[in-house]
């Protein structure tokens, strides 16, 4: 009888766990805000790693549209995505419902560079040569108030509009300098053997030390599924706290999503984040309201805002692992 028993239990955990491991995930869409970069490795060790998973999720990340990964985030076309503080400052001015959950790394670590042989190594050095950028109005603000500090003339520089050539074959003819992120295009210059010199925004105005990038989803989503937020950014707070640690292998997990990528560069890119994704903060993706407040003011100060905002409302801590 004890055997029949025993037998019995057996035959029901069997069943319970095949049920358990049959539970249906959530399907749920992330959209990146560029190309495939070790600033996004956290989602993709989320994804590896089967923390979606353990978090009841499936989650399918994708390339951003033409119209970018902030526009299909605000519309609930994607779920979550990758923007930056200045793309939700802008589009929180212009009504559009978007919010900021994590920062994905402390600090800007974006800059001006330019091949050394240029001789440009700070802003006044600017004058008299060209810029290869997007065309942004921001682009132009930035250049003149590192101008402006370092007594240069922002009325001297050409500003060309590059599309989507990459640096290091823009400065071969068409431009001077261009604005990069020194964990991508700083550490690949290196890679590469190529000599540049790179200047920090922050290293001339400290309300230029914004979140970029960041997480981000839409406010009716915070407001209709809070605890589904709460899982995502449980999952992802694991992929990124496991880059940390594990550069390395987190580098590995990238290129297998992503193996046109450079080797080198993006095991030496991943290396060069792993102390910055969370730095100082008290957790990875913590965010500071005097963050979002200083570089609010310097866009007002500068008129490139349609108008003020609530800065406290664009972004939140709320949905962070406690």
């Amino acid at each position: 009888m004890k055997i029949k028993l025993s037998f019995y239990l057996i035959i029901c955990s069997l069943i319970i766990t095949s049920c358990n491991n049959k539970q249906e995930l959530t399907k749920v869409t992330t959209v990146l805000d560029w190309t495939v970069n070790t600033n996004q490795t956290g989602l993709y060790v989320a994804k590896e790693k089967g923390y979606f998973k353990e978090e009841g999720l499936d989650v399918d990340i994708q390339f951003p549209p033409e119209m970018g990964a902030d526009a299909v985030i605000a519309s609930g076309q994607a779920d979550y995505g990758v923007s930056y503080q200045e793309n939700i400052t802008f589009a929180r001015a212009s009504q559009i419902p978007i919010v900021a959950i994590a920062a994905v790394i402390q600090h800007n670590t974006s800059g001006f560079a330019a091949r050394s042989t240029t001789g440009i190594s700070r802003p006044k050095h600017f004058e008299g040569k060209r810029y290869g950028g997007w065309g942004s109005p921001v682009e132009e603000a930035t250049l003149k108030a590192l101008m402006d500090k370092d007594n240069g003339d922002y009325s001297k520089v050409e500003n060309i509009s590059l599309g989507t050539m990459d640096f290091f074959s823009a400065t071969e003819k068409s431009i001077d300098f261009s604005w990069i992120f020194e964990g991508w295009d700083g550490i690949a210059s290196q890679v590469k053997g190529i000599d540049i010199n790179y200047i920090p925004l922050v290293q001339y105005d400290k309300a230029l030390d914004y979140y970029t990038p960041v997480l981000a989803t839409s406010e009716n989503k915070i407001k209709n599924n809070p605890d589904q937020v709460k899982a995502f950014l449980k999952a992802v707070s694991k992929g990124y706290e496991f880059s940390i640690k594990n550069p390395q292998e987190a580098a590995n997990i990238l290129l297998k999503y992503a193996p046109e990528l450079d080797r080198e560069l993006v095991i030496e890119s991943q290396k060069y984040l792993a102390d910055k994704y969370q730095a100082e903060a008290s957790q990875w993706g913590h965010m500071k309201l005097s963050v979002w407040t200083n570089y609010k003011n310097w866009l007002l100060d500068r008129n490139l805002l349609s108008k003020d905002i609530d800065e406290s409302q664009a972004f939140t801590n709320e949905y962070l692992p406690r």
